[in-house]
Formats: C-alpha cells, structure tokens, sequence
C-alpha cells in the first residue's frame, strides 16, 4: 500500500559545476539516488540535475550531497545568469599552445636542436603542464580525496607521467648529454612535447566543446528571450507602460504595428495580421480580429490592436513551451543509460589497462621507454567524454530546433516510439478539418445573384450566435445592413428585415425549385448542412455550411505515407462525412460513427493487431486515445488537457507539422545513436593501438579531444533540419 510520503514528492532543478566529463555526471547521479526516497537524473551536456524527492529530504540536503562529491550545486533561487565560462578557458588555451609550439618544433625537428636545447624546452614545457594543465590536476585530486576517477584522472596522469619522466631522464639519467637529440639519441629519451601537446590538444578540445554545447541550447535560451520586456497597459482611461512583470489576467493593453504582443489574449479592438513565425515556424502571418486569440511574443504586423490578458507570466504558451523543451533536453534516453553504466567504470578499467600494458611491455623485455610509451598513450586515448555527450547533444538541439519550428518533443524516450510506429490514428474534427463550420456554397435561384443573397442572410445571420449563423455572417464581410424585428424561432431559423425585405433563413418549410431542390438534397447526401434564404415569401437560395478540410491536410497525408506510416481517420460523425473527408484527402481506413469515450477503445483494438499507433487530435474527448497511444501527438490550437497527454505537441494547427515532428524525431535518434557508435567506436579500436605502441601519445591526445568535437560537432547539424 502507498504511503502518503510517498505520495507527497517534489521535484527541484539544480545547477551543476565542475563537471568534466560524463563519468562526473554518473558519479554525482549515484551519490544523489543513494538518498532515501531521492530519484534523480544528471545531464553533462547541460550540466543540470532533476531531482525527486520526498517531503523528508530538503533541497539543501541535495546540495550537500553534490558538494560531498567534489562538485558545485546551486537552487534555482540561487540561479542567475551563467558567464561564458570559455572565455578563460581560451585565455589558457592561447598561452599554453604559445608555450607548447616551440618544444614540439624543437623535440620534433632535429634541425632546429641546438646543444642544450632540452633545458629550454623543460623551461617552456613546465608552465604548461602546471598552470595549463591545472584543471585537471585541481579536478583529478578533488576525485582522489572522495575516492574517485574521472577522464580529469587519466589526463593528469598522462601529462604528470610525461614530465616526471623527462625530469627523471634530464636530472638523473643521460638525457641532458649535449649530443642528445630527441628523434635519434644515445641515452634516455624525454616527453616533454607530450607533456606539453597533450596539454594543448585536450585544453582546445574543451574550449570547443564549450562552445558547440553552448550553440547545442541556442534555440532555448532564444525560445526563452522572445517576450516582451514591457508593455502599453490602459488603466482609468489612459495608456502607459509598464514593465511586463506588472501585467495582470484581465488587463487591456495595446499593441501597434511591429511590435510583440506582451503576453497571452484575446484582441478586443482591431484587426490585423500576426506574425508567428518566431513561435511556430509558419512564416505566412495570420489575419485577427476582435474575438480572436492571441499569443504572447509574435508580433503584430498590421494594424493597432487592444487585446485583454488571458495568461500570464508562467502560464503563458511562450513559458510552457520553454519548460516542456527544458524537461524534454534534462531527459536521458535509455540507449544513453547504457553509455552512463559504461563510461562509469570506464576510467578506473584504462587506468588497469594501462598498468597492464606497461608490466607486458616490460615483461617481454622491451626497453623501458617503449613500455612507457604505450603505458601513457593507453591513458591520454581513452574518451568517456564523447559517450556522456553522445545524447544529451543530439538533444538539446533537435528538441530546440523543434521549438523553433512549432514541435515540442517532451522527453527522449518519445524518439524511441517515432521510430517503432507504424499507423497513425488521425482525429478529424479540428485535425484534418478546420474544426469550426464555414460556408462553402451558395446556389441561388434564376435572376438572383450570389452575392445578394449572401449579403441579405448574412446581415440576418449576425445577429445570431448559433455556429452556422456565424459561418454565414463571417462569409457576407464586415459591411453588413442593419436589421429590423429580428426574431428566432427555434428549429426554425431566424427572420427579421433587411433593406425593407422581410428575410428568412433556416428551414421554414418554403416550397423550392427544382434546381434548389437538387443542391439541398446534394448537399445532405455528402453530410453537410444547407439552409434556405428567402426573402418577401420566396425561397431564392441554398447555402450550404460544413466543417471544411484544411488545405494541407492532403500534403500530410501524403507525407505522412512517405514515411512508411498506415493513415487511419477517426471520427464521430456519419460513414457517409467520414469517407467524403477521407477521399478528399487520400486516406483509405476509416472508423466513424465513434462516442468521444470509445476513441482509447479504437487505439487498444488496434494495438492488439500489432500495431504500434500514433494518435493525433486536439480536443478533450481526445486525450485519454492521446494518452493510451504509443505515440501522443497533440495540435496546439487545441485544448490544455489533450497537450498534456500527448507525447508531442505541434504548435500550428496543421498537421504537416506532424509529419515534420515525425521525421525530426527520427532524426535525432538517427543522430545519438551514430554519436553512440562513433564514441564507442573510437574507444574499441584506439585502445588496442595504444597498448600495442602503435599511437604516440602526443597524436592520441589529438584524437581523443578531437572526438568530443566530433560528437558535438554531428548533433550541431540537426540545427540544418528543415
């Protein structure tokens, strides 16, 4: 039975510092869930942990547990802004490669030696492998005092071996002979430009690392600068500004051309077009008026506009689609759990490899500089690094490129089910169709025009509030007559007069033509809703009202077929609608004539079949079907509750954007598992290398340093996606 501390669960983001390498993450990951109670996820590429907790732990407990480690942890209260933390990294970078150049030219270029020449390289080698290197040294002893090894572990060991040997060989070996060169001597050889190189080589590795992981959460930190910063609010009959942070639900504020609407609304004056690109990825603007919603950070593109506040602050579209991507990139995949419980043990196993290599070299008689050799090159290849950033990378940028096309991937674990899915059950109502009727005939009677009668029922139908009176009202424009004794019957229609006219519309039982006669029955075969206009006693036109397809919701189809997906429809309304909407968008399976409640029924009988479905709707009759379903993907013009049971959530109404957050999520799995590959790739073959002598470690701190790069520098092209 549940116990209500279990029950009672908080959860808390904290900022991670010092981390230097995937097995860091692992180590703090394991100290955090030896807590009682405590469940917790920490992500290198972002340096960030997720902690669970129950209401007997506090969250500076946590932070002492983190601080125990070695490490630094901030609260989110504590949290501000972080530095370009690469800056000094570059300053050490530039100085140390200054330093480490010439005692590579010099050990490497027999020319350029010159008698005695080792005490100048020494003199230039040791500012690098003390200051250069000292993030790795300070690292490798924090570790060693809390009984632990890191990649920091191995580099220092490497670098301090380099040297300790090259003093060794110049103070009390032969080294120091004036004849002696480096490529071809006598006496004992020195390391010093691998002290040096390999200092260089894994200082710029981690400067660019810093810098493509920063790049790797552009598209958040940009998603989360897009707001407005203050804002035109009209309070007692007069507009002022004020910053953004005052604006309260219910305020009016207003919005002139080109510039952001402050927050989440509904527009009370005006009409204009919005550009929502920054938030969806849909460059054509949208047409508003006084009605429509709105939301924070597109930009006005029109008109002036005065829209009253619905949402703000954490509430707002803008917020919660930060936090879904921020939730979504702290997120581990289970492909990388598996690269966590390796690159755990990874350090202390090469630090035995490498051990082992020397005995072997030594023991099969070879001299001691080649044991040597092996031994420290065996230490400096080996890479956890790029297997703890391998996923959380490929990410932080397919889940912010995602934002920036209107697509929010809520957790890594959703790239697993795109991949597996094989049909997709789509809603109709508001998914594939527009979801709101509109009118999409007029048939008139002989010597009437369209456009007569449109107008006349139109001024009629404004005065009505019923969806079909709004559809026709929208369709007749804005430059309505006026209306006299308007009155509504019910089952009827309405009637009232216009321009001196008595008009009716609706269905009030007047005789009709036979061309009439022909486009009502026509139109009530396909399933849709015609009314009849008269006016003066005669019935003079049939408009005809439904719920429209949208224009792209063939394309999506099509695409969605493209990626080797079985198109379903699924739906409420009558067989005769369902397969009229299914024909007109190229979609074969269709289940109508279904309760809101038995949509999870229709997902679980297909499941049983062997299916692995995806489910895309918008609506709250949708979201048990979202939830049930392998892969949830909801409309973001829809309802909270269907966004909060979906898997993805496509922020423009158009469900290309599913075939869009399909394939961008295949993308990225494709991506973190060629990262996997290559990282464990170049570990399995550069390890035997190194321990059959066949890597100088010079060139193995190179290739180790440049993998991270690699792996990054791969998840960076998910930013191409388009």
């Amino acid at each position: 039975m549940t116990s209500a501390t279990e029950l009672a669960r908080r959860e808390v983001e904290l900022s991670i510092g010092g981390m230097t390498c995937a097995s860091c993450a692992n180590r703090i990951e394991r100290k955090l869930n030896k807590v009682d109670g405590v469940t917790a996820t920490v992500n290198y590429a972002t340096e960030k942990a997720r902690v669970s907790f129950p209401d007997s732990v506090v969250p500076a407990d946590l932070v002492q547990v983190v601080e125990a480690a070695g490490y630094t942890a901030a609260l989110p209260v504590d949290k501000v802004e972080p530095p370009v933390e690469h800056d000094p990294l570059r300053q050490r970078l530039l100085v140390s490669a200054s330093l480490a150049v010439p005692v590579i030219l010099l050990s490497m270029v027999p020319l350029l030696q010159f008698p005695n020449w080792q005490w100048l390289a020494l003199t230039l080698a040791s500012p690098v492998v003390v200051w250069g290197a000292l993030p790795f040294h300070r690292a490798a002893w924090t570790n060693l005092t809390h009984g632990a090894a890191t990649m920091d572990t191995l580099i220092s060991m490497g670098v301090g071996a380099a040297y300790l040997w090259s003093l060794y060989a110049l103070f009390l070996g032969d080294a120091a002979m004036p004849a002696a060169g480096m490529a071809t001597m006598s006496g004992m050889d020195i390391y010093l430009e691998v002290a040096a190189g390999v200092t260089v080589f894994i200082l710029a590795g981690r400067y660019f690392e810093a810098r493509s992981k920063r790049r790797s959460g552009a598209a958040l930190r940009a998603l989360l600068e897009l707001g407005a910063k203050d804002v035109a609010v009209l309070r007692d009959g007069r507009e002022r500004r004020i910053p953004l942070g005052e604006l309260r639900v219910g305020d009016e504020f207003v919005v002139r051309p080109g510039e952001k609407i402050a927050t989440d609304g509904v527009i009370t004056e005006g009409s204009s077009a919005v550009d929502m690109s920054m938030l969806t990825g849909e460059s054509v603007p949208v047409e508003v008026r006084s009605g429509d919603a709105v939301v924070g950070a597109t930009v006005n593109a029109g008109g002036r506009l005065v829209v009253r506040a619905t949402r703000v602050g954490a509430d707002t579209q803008l917020a919660q689609m930060a936090r879904l991507v921020e939730e979504a990139q702290n997120g581990k995949a289970a492909v990388q759990r598996l690269a966590d419980r390796v690159s755990g043990v990874f350090v202390p196993v090469v630090i035995m490899l490498a051990l082992a290599t020397l005995v072997v070299w030594l023991a099969t008689g070879h001299p001691a500089e080649a044991a040597f050799t092996a031994a420290v090159a065996v230490l400096i290849i080996a890479c956890p690094c790029a297997l703890g950033l391998a996923t959380p990378t490929a990410l932080l940028v397919g889940t912010g490129r995602g934002a920036q096309l209107g697509i929010l991937i809520k957790g890594p674990e959703v790239l697993e089910s795109t991949r597996r899915v094989d049909t997709v059950v789509l809603d109709k109502t508001g998914t594939v169709t527009e979801g709101r009727m509109s009118l999409v005939s007029v048939h008139v009677a002989e010597g009437v025009s369209a456009e007569e009668a449109l107008r006349l029922a139109g001024a009629l139908e404004h005065a009505s509030e019923h969806p079909i009176a709004r559809a026709i009202a929208a369709a007749a424009g804005s430059s309505l007559p006026a209306v006299a004794e308007f009155h509504a019957e019910e089952g009827l229609g309405v009637q009232g007069v216009v321009d001196g006219h008595r008009v009716q519309v609706g269905r009030w039982g007047l005789p009709l033509d036979s061309e009439l006669t022909a486009a009502k029955q026509t139109a009530e075969q396909a399933g849709r809703t015609a009314v009849v206009a008269a006016w003066d006693g005669i019935a003079r036109a049939v408009l005809v009202v439904s719920d429209t397809v949208k224009p792209t919701s063939a394309e999506a189809v099509a695409g969605l077929k493209s990626l080797g997906l079985k198109p379903v429809l699924l739906t409420g309304d009558n067989a005769s609608v369902a397969r009229a909407v299914a024909a007109e968008v190229g979609i074969d399976d269709v289940i109508s004539e279904v309760l809101p409640a038995d949509k999870v029924d229709v997902v679980a009988r297909l499941q049983r079949e062997g299916r692995v479905v995806a489910m895309v709707g918008d609506g709250v009759n949708d979201a048990a079907a979202l939830a049930r379903a392998d892969l949830g993907l909801a409309m973001g013009t829809g309802t909270d509750v269907a966004i909060e049971a979906s898997d993805l959530t496509l922020v423009r109404g158009d469900l290309r954007a599913a075939v869009d957050a399909i394939r961008l999520s295949r993308k990225t799995l494709g991506t973190i598992k060629g990262n996997l590959f290559w990282a464990f790739a170049y570990n399995v073959a550069a390890l035997p290398l190194a321990a059959f002598g066949l890597l100088n470690p010079m060139i193995a701190g190179a290739a180790m340093a440049f993998s991270s790069v690699f792996v990054v520098s791969n998840s960076l092209r998910l930013r191409r996606f388009h």
